[in-house]
């Protein structure tokens, strides 16, 4: 199975957010090479929400070129065979947490939908959340400016609401 093929099998079994999960599955009809960085269009990418859940707490990294406090996540790549390992990969090289990590069950926790600079228009992100374990030590990335946790009630005060949204509905599944 083709990442492609296995994105449009992920996203055809989530059942949340359904207009915004059409919007993605009618991308992926119309742009066979709608899962990789090339497609101008705009292109699926996997992010995964590392937390730890004994201590209330997410890890978020300081965007290098965006200056943002974000989830780990980025483009998918050709040696990824799915969507969820894509975002585990990007999970693990962000957060430097290379042992134990792994993907919270259920599949994709959230869609997000947002612009991105030119030539290319639209970052179709599929959001996972990623369990660290006990005693994780985190370790920052070339990709990063800071890398911290941060207990959930602070999410809001450092990153912008699509965070927010990913920290509650990840919240929700725990």
């Amino acid at each position: 199975m083709s990442l492609h093929e296995d994105a449009v099998r992920v996203l055809e079994g989530y059942a949340r957010q359904p207009e915004l999960r059409e919007l993605y599955l009618e991308h992926l009809r119309t742009h066979p090479d709608g899962v990789y960085k090339p497609c101008e269009a705009g292109h699926i990418t996997g992010s995964a929400l590392v937390v730890d859940p004994e201590r209330g707490r997410v890890l978020l990294t300081l965007h290098r070129k965006l200056g943002m406090w974000l989830q780990m996540g980025g483009h998918c790549e050709p040696g990824d065979p799915t969507l969820a390992s894509a975002a585990l990969r990007e999970a693990v090289e962000e957060s430097g947490i290379g042992s134990g990590l792994s993907l919270l069950p259920g599949g994709p926790v959230r869609l997000d939908r947002h612009p991105i600079p030119e030539p290319c228009n639209w970052h179709l992100d599929v959001q996972y959340a990623a369990l660290a374990p006990a005693g994780a030590l985190a370790e920052i990335s070339e990709e990063s400016l800071d890398l911290r946790w941060f207990p959930y009630e602070e999410v809001a005060s450092v990153a912008d609401a699509s965070v927010v949204r990913l920290v509650e509905a990840t919240r929700a599944r725990l």
